[in-house]
């Protein structure tokens, strides 16, 4: 009968990445890595929560560039964006194409509004398509509400009746 032995994995959290590393014991011990020659396996955590073994090559999936079209109500913009940003990410940038702030806006992907903190790749964002972007409309109201109140501040009585 064989016993395997299992191999001690130790995790340390950096950057948001999750690396996992062979214990100098398990190595010590004659257990091998994945790639033959080094002792160490580096894993990242992929967006959907599979933990896969890093690439040393950099040809990771973050790298792959799409271009979004972005559509208000009266402009279009074409925005390159990894394809495994979230839809918060793209909030982001269009915050600064649009001046509108990321809490202000809503963006609809196939007629559905979707969350900051779903990713571009999952939902099925690809290349060249098309997300809608429209301005929240209670946060529009209380902007145009706050402009009138300065404005009728502003504009007022500009007779002052002084009483003695």
């Amino acid at each position: 009968m064989v016993k395997l032995r299992s191999l001690r994995f130790s995790i340390s959290r950096s950057n948001s990445k999750i690396n996992v590393g062979v214990s100098e014991q398990a190595v010590s011990n004659g257990c091998k890595g994945a790639g033959g020659g080094g002792g160490e396996i580096k894993w990242e955590l992929r967006p959907g929560g599979m933990l896969v073994q890093k690439r040393e090559d950099g040809g990771s999936l973050g790298e792959a560039l799409i271009k979004v079209r972005v559509s208000t109500v009266s402009r279009w913009h074409d925005i390159s964006i990894e394809a495994t940003s979230t839809f918060g990410e793209l909030k982001m940038v269009l915050a600064l194409v649009t001046g509108l702030e990321p809490r202000e806006q809503r963006l609809l992907y196939r007629g559905k509004e979707r969350e900051d903190g779903d990713y571009l790749h999952m939902v099925g964002v690809k290349d060249m398509d098309k997300v809608l972007l429209l301005e929240d409309p209670a946060i529009k109201e209380r902007k145009l509400r706050a402009l009138a109140m300065a404005r009728s501040q502003v504009i007022g009585n500009p007779c002052c009746t002084i009483k003695v």
